[in-house]
């Protein structure tokens, strides 16, 4: 089972998944200024979560994690490659944590930042900023690498099956969810058989302000709406 939550502001996805008949949970970036509604949502739905999962540092927003901790006795998860000295684990490529029946796993997606994660279970990819719908994470700033980026995409992400479900860590075009085989037939930045070189020539000519805030519409555009925080 998967809640898909939203924060207006950061144009943030944070997702809730659980086990239905253990009721055992990860929450996956949530943002500071959700806490009130993931935390009651948690208890409305009598669920135990046993981790909160980071996908990277964000900019964007600040993290909720570190409440959710407490409130929660959960185990805070990040990227080995993040260096975090605030997580209780340090996940590595290929890592799994169990919880109820399931088995989430951790890849290590870097690109956007070099301690990217993404997590994989149960068919459905929980993409943070590595892979957006029809567009990925940038990579001008906090340590991205357009090259490590295309590679994290074509040889680890694109070679899921291609009914795997996408959950993005951002959207601005109001679709939920995607999927492995449509991103390969329609991404703009990294489908259609884009090469290397072609997919590191259009990264470079973005060069854009401090923040993750940004929208796909035929090309990487800001989005300053008030009270976005970079």
């Amino acid at each position: 089972m998967v809640r898909q939550l939203f924060d207006h502001e950061s144009w943030t996805y944070s997702y809730l998944v659980f086990d239905p008949f253990s009721l055992e949970a990860v929450c996956i970036d949530p943002v500071l200024e959700q806490h009130k509604r993931d935390l009651n949502l948690i208890r409305e739905l009598g669920l135990t979560l046993c981790y909160v999962l980071e996908t990277h540092f964000h900019t964007d927003h600040q993290t909720g994690a570190e409440q959710l901790v407490e409130a929660t006795g959960a185990k805070m998860a990040m990227g080995r490659n993040t260096g975090s000295d605030e997580a209780d684990l340090l996940l590595d490529d290929g890592q799994e944590l169990r919880f109820g029946a399931f088995v989430i796993k951790a890849l290590a997606t870097p690109g956007h930042t070099q301690g990217c994660m993404s997590f994989l279970v149960n068919g459905m990819l929980f993409s943070g900023d590595t892979l957006f719908i029809r567009s990925c994470g940038r990579t001008d700033f906090q340590q991205g690498d357009s090259k490590i980026l295309f590679q994290s995409i074509i040889e680890k992400l694109f070679q899921l099956p291609p009914e795997t479900l996408v959950y993005p860590g951002h959207d601005y075009n109001g679709i939920m969810v995607s999927s492995i085989g449509e991103e390969l037939r329609w991404n703009t930045r990294v489908g259609h058989g884009t090469s290397e070189q072609d997919f590191v020539e259009k990264m470079e000519q973005f060069h854009l302000p401090g923040s993750e805030n940004f929208q796909e519409d035929g090309q990487y555009e800001f989005l300053p709406p008030s009270g976005m925080n970079a």
